[in-house]
């Protein structure tokens, strides 16, 4: 999907309330999932064990990191959107809701749904809401459900 371009801080006020747009497809390989487990440490067994995985995992196979699929929200993102305006930087101020509503298996797609949900004036720029769901290709249940804060200063 082509990236959306918003030439400033004016066309946002406009886009409140509007899905924003929809990221492509992403791989979730086996590999980036050992690499997401080596790097923080959380060598659980239903995310690296392939074996394991398929004998004990109500899912048949290893799954992704919950902070994995949080942390490709914000790449996904960028797919989706670029915001042109006075603004020096954007910084991800946090989360106000995260939900994991279903595990992402092993060689599965992602990809990202947002809605800008909110524009809001603070010291020095404008804080923005995003609505995001994280889809699973072929599943009902998205991966993620989160709101979202970015800032722009």
């Amino acid at each position: 999907m082509a990236q959306r371009e918003i030439s400033g801080i004016d066309e946002l006020w406009g886009l409140v309330g509007q899905e924003v747009g929809v990221s492509d497809w992403f791989e979730i390989s086996q590999a980036l999932i050992d690499a997401f487990a080596a790097l923080t440490r959380d060598q659980q067994w239903i995310h690296i064990d392939l074996e394991r995985a398929k004998a004990e995992s109500p899912y048949g196979t290893t799954i992704a990191h919950g902070f994995l699929t949080l942390s490709l929200i914000s790449q996904l993102q960028g797919q989706i959107v670029r915001i042109h305006g006075k603004h020096s930087r954007a910084i991800n101020y946090g989360f106000n809701r995260v939900r994991f509503p279903a595990a992402v298996p092993a060689g599965a797609r992602i990809r990202l749904h947002s809605t800008l949900e909110a524009v809001e004036e603070i010291p020095g720029g404008l804080q923005l809401t995003w609505a995001v769901s994280v889809e699973i290709e072929g599943q009902s249940k998205p991966a993620v459900v989160a709101q979202w804060l970015l800032r722009l200063y």
